[in-house]
């Protein structure tokens, strides 16, 4: 069996979602086929990669391929393709992407999953994975696309109408959601035998349900916690998604940081009091990409040093959803789809949405689970107007849709007026130049 991994350059994806597959036996013995287009980067992951197959006794086969001219010999008869990529990298685009709203008073965090950052990565990462998509028509039709490259809801949305239907998202932020509170909250006992419920969109899904190992639901207790800390507690660095619990009721997946600007309440320039308040990082993201880069070349270096010595099994989906597939054993994970025959009722049937799915032998089983609170999918549509548009974007080419998709950001729209958001985005679309498809 042949796994192909594209981006491989992402070598922290790699080492993790690879060591899974290594520690997987119906797995392990599979050739695993690294792509990218730098060549620094891939040789890197092909040494840890090899070094945690050789840990193991050289199960695996590992093959590398640098450059698109190699990117179909890569693919070819696969069963699986990972999808890690990102376009453009930290320098120049995602500096462009921080630094050109900056100019206009638009502040980010994260910049990668919606707003204006979020809406310049989708364009410039759609076009090159819709070519991926052609190559995988051509010789690997059979294969399931996983999809770990953000923004979720965008690409995955693009790739499941448009480009490959055999398609999912996946986000480790479901995995993470109940332990986060349940932690914050000083309610850590019952995180071994809780039942859940998680549904929404990606970065943006609700925890609809929590309960202890015997159905006792454990919001009340929950909420009454959340109430007490955000009184007494003013440093802790998870304040959004509490007060979400406060005014919406419900905890959602994805960090503080990331949720401060999928909405139009906390980074305000008419009250910059609201960043401090509610220890806001501004800016976040291209911090954290210095910050990587650096700690990545320090351990790479002590790993050649000191060898792999052992790893274990994360917490990601691919390894896990390639077993139930191979071996027919049902896994449930949370998955990104498309909302057909609308899984959550209150929402548009073209959204991508993330919800419970059932893997097996056959594929991806997504379930049913109908109407979210009327407040949480009203925020979540605020999100889906944009993902929706600049999939449009994406697909017309024109400059007019880019516009109505920063237009609806809800951060965006709350900030800038509709003629600085047109000169904002044109600046930006120059900036970013060939890493952009041409827009008219």
């Amino acid at each position: 069996m042949k796994i192909t991994f594209m981006g491989a350059g992402s070598t922290v994806f790699v080492r993790n979602i690879i060591g899974d597959c290594l520690l997987t036996d119906c797995l392990k013995n599979s050739e695993f086929a690294l792509y990218d287009i730098d060549e620094a980067r891939l040789n890197e992951s092909k040494i840890i990669v090899e070094a945690m197959n050789n840990y193991l006794g050289n199960p695996a086969l590992i093959t590398t391929y640098l450059g698109v001219e190699n990117r179909k010999s890569a693919l070819k008869d696969a069963s699986f393709v990972i999808n890690a990529i990102q376009v453009g990298g930290y320098d120049p685009c995602t500096i462009i992407d921080f630094e050109i709203p900056k100019k206009y008073g638009l502040r980010q965090t994260i910049g990668d999953t919606l707003g204006i950052g979020g809406i310049m990565r989708a364009l410039r990462t759609i076009v090159v994975v819709e070519d991926f998509c052609e190559d995988m028509k051509e010789v690997c039709p059979n294969a399931m696309f996983l999809n770990y490259v953000n923004p979720m809801a965008m690409i995955t949305g693009y790739i499941q109408r448009y480009s490959f239907k055999n398609t999912v998202g996946l986000c480790h932020s479901v995995q993470t959601c109940a332990s986060s509170i349940l932690k914050g909250v000083g309610m850590e006992k019952y995180i071994e035998n809780r039942k859940e419920l998680i549904a929404g969109i990606n970065h943006q899904a609700w925890l609809l349900k929590i309960e202890d190992g015997q159905g006792n639901d454990l919001y009340p207790e929950i909420r009454r916690r959340v109430h007490q800390r955000l009184i007494d507690d003013k440093e802790f660095d998870d304040q959004v998604r509490n007060i979400y619990i406060e005014r919406f009721g419900y905890y959602c997946t994805e960090s503080s940081e990331h949720n401060a600007e999928y909405n139009p309440y906390f980074i305000k320039s008419k009250y910059p009091e609201l960043i401090e308040r509610h220890n806001i990082p501004l800016d976040e993201y291209p911090r954290r990409c210095v910050n990587q880069i650096k700690s990545w070349k320090e351990e790479f270096e002590n790993l050649k040093v000191s060898g792999i010595k052992e790893f274990s099994r994360s917490k990601e989906y691919a390894s896990r959803i390639m077993e139930a597939v191979v071996t027919n054993t049902p896994y449930k994970i949370g998955g990104n789809v498309l909302n057909t025959n609308h899984l959550i009722t209150n929402f548009p049937e073209e959204a991508c949405v993330e919800v419970p799915c059932l893997v097996d032998g056959v594929g991806i089983h997504p379930t049913t689970v109908g109407a979210l609170p009327t407040a949480c999918a009203a925020l979540n549509m605020t999100n889906i107007n944009c993902q929706l548009m600049t999939i449009e974007a994406a697909r017309s080419r024109k400059k007019n849709d880019v516009y109505l998709a920063a237009m609806l950001d809800p951060h965006t729209s709350s900030e800038l007026d509709i003629d600085t958001i047109i000169r904002m985005c044109d600046e930006l679309i120059d900036a970013h130049g060939d890493y952009l498809p041409e827009f008219i």
